[in-house]
């Protein structure tokens, strides 16, 4: 089937020309101004577009803004016996992916256009791709056609119309409130609230009194009864993220509750009954911090008892472009772009990224794109250099167990826990010239833990902080 082709020109010499060289490899249609172009728009399947900047009283840019309306908008050429650069520059803020000056070279508009078409032929691929998954009830928002993450689809479909704890085991970034979010979407429990705790963000002091809530005068600063999040969540789920964070005497009440059901107030011996569904996750290995004394054993046995691992995405490289081009059009409509593709270059880049951030950092380097980009494409130079250029940000495509290979902690100086906190935290940063996310990826903690460690000591990270 030939590609479908519209030419714009109000001159007919240059449509009869244009026809006549090209009928034989596309599917020509001509309009002589910008009204006659719309209609054949809005009842043909174009899927190229060559017309001139100046049609009459008409602007060709105006007739491009109308295309980059259309459900399928067609790939679009700039023709103008008045080109300039900065002509050039906003036929493409317009969405023209190529322009040409007149008078026209044939050669040069025959090979535009091959390039046009094989843009749209990468087009209707990446929409294919992006469509092959398409996830129902509660797991709209998750994306994944590999085996791995179809196996993890099932699981959650099992456990969510249950009563069970789940504990949800991964990486930073891949996508854990996503997943709990889902199970609480499928549960019977869908219609009550859905709370979410991150507790790498609380203090320890804090910890207690945002879970359970408080009553007035508890404390300094307790003004007035407050209800936790577990009253919150009442007849819902609880989301407790990074559980992994939680010091040993909020352990100890948290298992209380999820053995007996019921909670205190700090600052109350009352007891509330409260029917939560408790989902909680980590980045890190739990199963290690029992060994180390830092998690008690008997709240990681209650737990546990459903446990779903999320792989990290360099483990499920056949989901990058699925995943790639949903961000895109998401992202697109979310800053107000025109929609975009990523060239397949830009494409075989992403697949031979390592992603240390996984599905977030995915998502962040989609959404640079999206916004760098000037044009309908999304090339290597619109993505984050460090795609290109691994050593632009420190944690490169390397695979990651020889990123720790390479990062060794030193003992030789102080077995002082404190000590070592702050010297690992400091090695991370340097490792990765300051760039936090990938030194709190690097790390096992998320960036929000590693901001509090450092400003805990100020002094000691003053050169990471300024």
């Amino acid at each position: 089937m030939l590609p479908v082709l519209l030419i714009v020109d109000d001159e007919k010499a240059t449509r009869d020309v244009l026809c006549s060289a090209l009928e034989d490899d596309y599917e020509v249609y001509a309009a002589a101004n910008g009204k006659a172009a719309r209609a054949i728009l809005e009842s043909e399947p174009v899927d190229i577009m060559l017309t001139d900047l100046r049609l009459g009283g008409e602007s060709g840019m105006d007739l491009i803004d109308y295309a980059q309306t259309l459900p399928q908008a067609p790939a679009c050429i700039m023709m103008t016996a008045y080109g300039s650069p900065a002509t050039a520059a906003e036929a493409k803020r317009h969405g023209a992916y190529y322009f040409v000056t007149k008078p026209l070279n044939l050669d040069e508009v025959e090979l535009l256009l091959k390039r046009a078409a094989h843009t749209r032929s990468l087009e209707a691929e990446n929409r294919a791709l992006s469509a092959s998954l398409r996830p129902t009830g509660g797991l709209d928002s998750m994306l994944g056609d590999s085996p791995q993450m179809q196996s993890i689809f099932n699981r959650i479909r099992q456990v969510a119309p249950t009563t069970a704890t789940v504990l949800i085991e991964g990486e930073t970034g891949t996508g854990k409130e996503l997943v709990a979010k889902a199970i609480h979407s499928l549960s019977p429990r869908a219609k009550a609230k859905f709370v979410a705790v991150n507790c790498a963000a609380l203090s320890p002091q804090l910890m207690e009194s945002e879970l359970f809530g408080h009553e007035k005068g508890a404390f300094t600063g307790a003004l007035q009864r407050r209800i936790g999040r577990f009253e919150e969540a009442h007849g819902g789920t609880l989301f407790l993220d990074e559980i992994g964070e939680m010091d040993i005497p909020t352990q100890v009440k948290l298992l209380r509750v999820l053995a007996e059901k019921c909670i205190e107030r700090v600052g109350s011996n009352e007891s509330i009954p409260v029917n939560v569904r408790v989902v909680a996750a980590t980045n890190r290995n739990l199963q290690d911090m029992v060994a180390a004394g830092t998690f008690r054993l008997d709240l990681y046995q209650r737990l546990n008892v459903i446990s779903l691992h999320l792989p990290p995405l360099r483990e499920r490289a056949g989901d990058i472009v699925l995943m790639a081009n949903a961000f895109v059009q998401e992202l697109c409509k979310e800053n107000n772009k025109a929609p975009k593709t990523l060239t397949r270059d830009a494409l075989e880049l992403l697949r031979s990224f390592n992603w240390p951030g996984n599905v977030r950092q995915l998502r962040t380097a989609m959404e640079h794109g999206v916004v760098m980009s000037d044009s309908s494409l999304i090339q290597i130079s619109d993505l984050p250099e460090y795609l290109a250029n691994p050593h632009a940000e420190t944690v490169s495509s390397t695979p990651q167990k020889n990123i720790h290979t390479d990062f060794k902690l030193d003992f030789t100086h102080s077995f002082n826990l404190e000590y070592i906190v702050q010297s690992t935290i400091l090695r991370a940063l340097e490792f990765t010239k300051g760039n936090r996310s990938q030194a709190a990826a690097l790390l096992g903690i998320n960036r929000r833990t590693l901001q509090r460690k450092m400003a805990e000591s100020p002094s000691v990270f003053q050169q990471f902080l300024s």
